[in-house]
């Protein structure tokens, strides 16, 4: 009968997602639900019936379920009949849409299920769109837990989709830098790069959506700055999205067509970030500028603009990484040609520093905050 009294029963966390696809929330949400505490948590995943290319990571332990249906909108009784049947003690989304359905399903479901939400990004803007977050807002009002992906995101949050700060944590991106080391160590290059990076004299690797917000036609401007220095120097682009035919017109316009290398999507990124010589990201605007935690992790020196709010608070105003303002070509290929022309010694300064930042993003670390967080939540 003591025994029986002493077993702390788990809780069960409902984590949903429109797909783990290759973008930054399913990311943090396959490190969240492969990391957190088993003696406390158990996790089960849903997403709509897609193919994500995370699926594979996910650990055998984790209940998967898809729902069998492909468009967002007609998710909310499909996810709310899961939340009822699953018993889920809280239901945990990220991105405002996946939020707003999370949380009608989790009404819909008449359960005693809790809701935390993530927002990563920094939203907003336009009359259009900040009329589309204060309607996120009144719903992100009746969650437990807002979590902010940083302090710049959780001003946004306040201001634009008007939610008291006290209902407000921030909860930075988790690095799995021992993961992140293991898939270095393999050898996942195509032969044709392989030979770039054995060959050419410099090399510089950028990696996210070809989407506005990344603002790679600013960083093909900057490369043809560069090319006028470091003639034999290569650019790999890795992701996908809408704007591809669009850059890669523009790098046929710039002449620099040869030296660029649309990569596309990369399961192992990490691969080709420890052969670069250096990671720039060249973004408008970041909630957090998660894939500058991962560059440090590899040992690679970072240029960065002053990415909105994410990125500076990441590299710390330039502490940890060179920084310029976004959509000036001339200041990213300064920043470019600068850790290009550093010595051995300085060059190795940087990278010390960049693993040291990185440490404090570990996923050990961060983990802990959600499920102190979740823990917190649940007990309420």
């Amino acid at each position: 009968m003591l025994e029986r009294l002493n077993i702390v029963k788990k809780k069960k966390i409902l984590f949903f997602i429109y797909q783990m696809g290759g973008g930054g929330a399913a990311r943090t949400l396959l490190n969240i639900i492969n990391n957190i505490d088993r003696t406390k948590f158990t996790p089960v995943l849903v997403t709509l019936n897609h193919d994500g290319s995370y699926e594979k990571s996910i650990n055998d332990d984790v209940k998967f379920i898809k729902l069998d249906i492909k468009r967002l909108r007609s998710a909310i009784l499909p996810l709310s009949k899961v939340i009822r049947k699953e018993r889920a003690d809280l239901v945990f989304s990220t991105i405002p849409n996946y939020n707003i359905i999370a949380l009608l399903a989790t009404m819909l479901s008449f359960s005693p299920a809790k809701n935390v939400v993530r927002e990563a990004a920094y939203l907003g803007g336009s009359v259009k769109e900040n009329i589309k977050l204060r309607f996120a807002g009144r719903l992100y009002r009746r969650a437990s837990k807002v979590i902010a992906l940083s302090r710049g995101v959780k001003k946004n949050i306040i201001n634009r989709y008007k939610v008291n700060s006290d209902k407000i944590d921030i909860i930075y991106n988790p690095v799995d830098i021992e993961a992140i080391r293991d898939m270095m160590a393999k050898d996942e290059l195509s032969d044709e790069h392989k030979v770039i990076f054995q060959n050419s004299g410099r090399t510089i690797i950028t990696a996210g959506r070809l989407h506005p917000d990344k603002d790679q036609k600013t960083l093909l401007k900057a490369f043809e700055i560069v090319k006028e220095n470091h003639d034999d120097s290569h650019l790999f682009i890795l992701g996908e999205g809408q704007l591809e035919a669009e850059l890669k017109q523009l790098a046929d316009d710039l002449n620099i067509a040869d030296s660029v290398h649309f990569a596309g999507f990369r399961y192992n990124p990490y691969a080709y970030f420890k052969h670069a010589d250096l990671f720039v990201l060249s973004s408008v605007r970041e909630g957090f500028g998660h894939v500058l935690t991962e560059a440090m992790a590899t040992g690679t020196p970072v240029v960065s603009t002053k990415a909105h709010p994410g990125a500076d608070e990441v590299l710390a105003s330039g502490e940890f990484g060179h920084m310029c303002e976004p959509s000036d070509e001339k200041a990213l290929a300064a920043g470019i040609n600068h850790i290009f022309t550093l010595s051995d010694g300085e060059r190795a300064g940087i990278i010390e520093k960049g693993l040291k930042r990185a440490e404090e993003f570990h996923v050990n670390k961060i983990i802990r905050q959600y499920e102190q967080m979740f823990t917190e939540v649940l007990d309420k």
